[in-house]
């Protein structure tokens, strides 16, 4: 899990204009909400911010004026067209606090020989876990699945630590056999008997 330090600042300017001129600074307008406490409006770094959002699911330590406060993304909001960040709402968690979010998933390994396709039923699965240890991704095998297998939330290995917070028997990957071969062995049948 990466922890990134971020510099903020917090604004008392609100709205459209004033959005504007923050991110024509290279900046980003955010909000830090949580435990009950008042939103608090802040301006963060864009490149840092940007580069650390890369990341799923980073852990950010925020010095808002020399107040250090750990937050997690909740809500990205970007530019349709041109993909720079509009605004970000960040929730405040504390270290050894139990979070809920979603992480990707990955497989390794190669299917059983033949025409089989791996089917992402999902591609996120909604786990919790520790604030300060969240994986950023789980890895499934599908080393020699054949058609008709499945992989449910409950099959996947998941690190220390970290719960689901889905319905285990979710279906997450699932092998089907591959159709097109098969029609186009049907319409070789049918050219033959005409």
């Amino acid at each position: 899990m990466a922890d990134v330090k971020l510099a903020a600042e917090t604004r008392t300017e609100f709205g459209k204009g004033a959005a504007r001129r923050i991110r024509r600074d290279k900046k980003v307008p955010a909000v830090v909400y949580g435990h009950g406490v008042d939103p608090l409006h802040i301006t963060l770094p864009g490149h840092e911010l940007q580069l650390a959002l890369r990341t799923p699911n980073v852990l950010l330590t925020l010095d808002i004026e020399g107040t250090t406060q750990l937050a997690i993304p909740k809500a990205v909001q970007r530019d349709a067209i041109k993909g720079y960040l509009e605004h970000v709402d960040l929730l405040t968690v504390k270290s050894g606090e139990k979070v809920t979010v979603e992480v990707y998933v990955h497989t390794e390994g190669e299917l059983a020989p033949g025409s089989f396709l791996l089917e992402h039923v999902l591609s996120t699965i909604t786990v919790e876990a520790e604030a300060t240890h969240i994986p950023e991704s789980v890895t499934v095998s599908i080393a020699g699945l054949e058609a008709g297998a499945a992989i449910a939330a409950k099959d996947i290995p998941l690190p220390a630590g970290t719960t689901l917070a889905i319905d285990e028997d979710a279906v997450v990957l699932q092998v089907l056999a591959a159709q097109a071969e098969e029609a186009s062995a049907d319409a070789d049948a049918e050219a033959t008997e005409a």
